[in-house]
């Protein structure tokens, strides 16, 4: 049997991981599993006292929050198993989770990265993620299939290849690691998912989706509070990731449309709702491609302010 490293990040919400953990115990049908949670920065290092209640698990402390990518590439660099199921601390398994997503990658050895179907923890019966349609270079815009409906099987046939894994819950073989590289960190947060699902493709593996297999997740169904370090970031990574991805026409064409729709669409957002604050982050956003290579480390956005 092979063996499967669970990778999980924490960032200020110990409660939250330790729920996790409690259900992850009862994952009894598949016996193999390495568990890695890793701190990234958070205020108050919850490690020492985990340590001794959970001496099953492995804890990894980073001193500094390393965004969504670096803290599952520090569980990555020291996971020892066969498949990594990389999961966000505020989801909980269901019991043959693991097992189902383990058979596909067995059976399919083109699969390089598989995500379960993932239900709102809140809302049971409610789909969030079904798979994804495939990107629209020209506009970075693309829909996650099936969110916010009633779960009733109604995309179950939809299992197979899809346009991206999600980052909640993505199963990947090794191999395709090895092969395409870890996250890029310099996305921070938002669309670092979706490149490394363009770069295992690009390797030679597909992307699917095991819609038997099925994990919740505690994200609000209602739409979060807009903050300035999501602003910056979706407005920035958007760009990003066309810049990486897409041909050079294809890019320039994105950018035309990028600055005469979205960006006075956003302003007269912004000046509508009275958020001028968002006014220059959103700028910020774009300017930081004019002095940035697409690789830069630099992130453009002071975490502490």
């Amino acid at each position: 049997m092979k063996t499967v490293s669970i990778v999980t990040v924490n960032f200020n919400q110990p409660q939250v991981t330790e729920d996790l953990l409690r259900s992850l115990e009862e994952v009894n049908n598949y016996p193999d599993l390495e568990i890695i949670v890793v701190d990234n920065g958070s205020t108050i290092d919850p490690v020492p006292a985990w340590k001794p209640r959970y001496p099953h698990v492995k804890f990894i402390r980073s001193e500094k929050n390393t965004g969504f990518a670096g803290g599952n590439n520090i569980g990555i660099a020291q996971a020892t198993g066969n498949y990594l199921f990389l999961i966000n601390n505020d989801t909980e398994v269901t019991p043959d989770l693991i097992r189902k997503l383990v058979a596909q990658l067995e059976e399919n050895p083109r699969i390089g990265m598989i995500s379960p179907k993932i239900n709102y923890f809140d809302h049971p019966k409610m789909l969030q993620y079904t798979g994804y349609t495939p990107m629209n270079y020209y506009t970075a815009r693309n829909a996650c299939i099936g969110q916010f409906e009633e779960d009733r099987g109604q995309y179950d046939s939809l299992s197979g290849e899809t346009g991206y894994a999600h980052g909640a819950a993505m199963m990947v073989r090794r191999e395709a690691i090895e092969k395409a590289g870890l996250m890029a960190e310099n996305y921070f947060l938002y669309y670092e998912e979706l490149d490394w699902c363009e770069r295992i493709r690009k390797a030679g593996y597909e992307i699917h989706v095991d819609l038997s297999a099925l994990i919740y997740h505690k994200e609000s169904v209602s739409v979060g509070k807009r903050t300035a370090l999501k602003e910056f970031f979706m407005n920035r990574n958007r760009i990003l990731f066309i810049r990486k991805n897409a041909p050079g026409l294809t890019f320039f064409i994105f950018c035309c449309y990028f600055l005469l729709t979205v960006a006075p669409r956003n302003i007269f957002k912004y000046i509508k709702n009275k958020e001028y604050s968002f006014i220059p982050v959103f700028l910020s956003a774009i300017a930081w491609h004019f002095t940035n290579k697409a690789d830069s480390n630099n992130l453009g956005f002071n975490l502490k302010r």
